[in-house]
């Protein structure tokens, strides 16, 4: 079993930055795929960003393309989300999610490519 503990999020103001991270446990872990969903306020779950394990291939929402950078660290099994740039839209809990398969570019962002999920951090981006 994989447990994802995300680190807390906070509050930023427009313009600003955060960095989320995300650490799994698990023998296996350092060669998952990761990602990153948020929820905002009566939305569904959305896509954000995602590092695929086997060759670190990542994959952005258009939304955050050019602002928002994920990462990882194998030895430490953590992946991370540097937020530039944040807008009050950004307001969301975000989610870490994992999976152990290499799923395709196009899978990437389906929630259902993922079998293991964080408790999720609340993120505001407000003045």
């Amino acid at each position: 079993q994989v447990q994802l503990v995300e680190s807390t999020g906070g509050l930023a103001l427009p313009g600003g930055s955060l960095r989320l991270s995300c650490a799994a446990s698990g023998r296996a872990a350092s060669t998952y795929s990761m990602a990153w969903f948020r929820q905002a306020p009566g939305k569904e779950r959305e896509f954000v960003a995602a590092i695929r394990g086997g060759d670190g291939h990542t994959n952005y929402a258009g939304s955050v393309k050019g602002r928002f950078t994920i990462s990882r660290d194998k030895v430490k099994k953590t992946a991370f989300l540097q937020m530039n740039s944040l807008k009050p839209e950004d307001t969301a809990v975000y989610y870490c999610a994992a999976t152990g398969r290499n799923p395709i570019l196009s899978w990437m962002p389906d929630k259902t490519a993922y079998d293991y999920w964080g408790q999720g951090t609340q993120v505001t981006v407000s003045s």
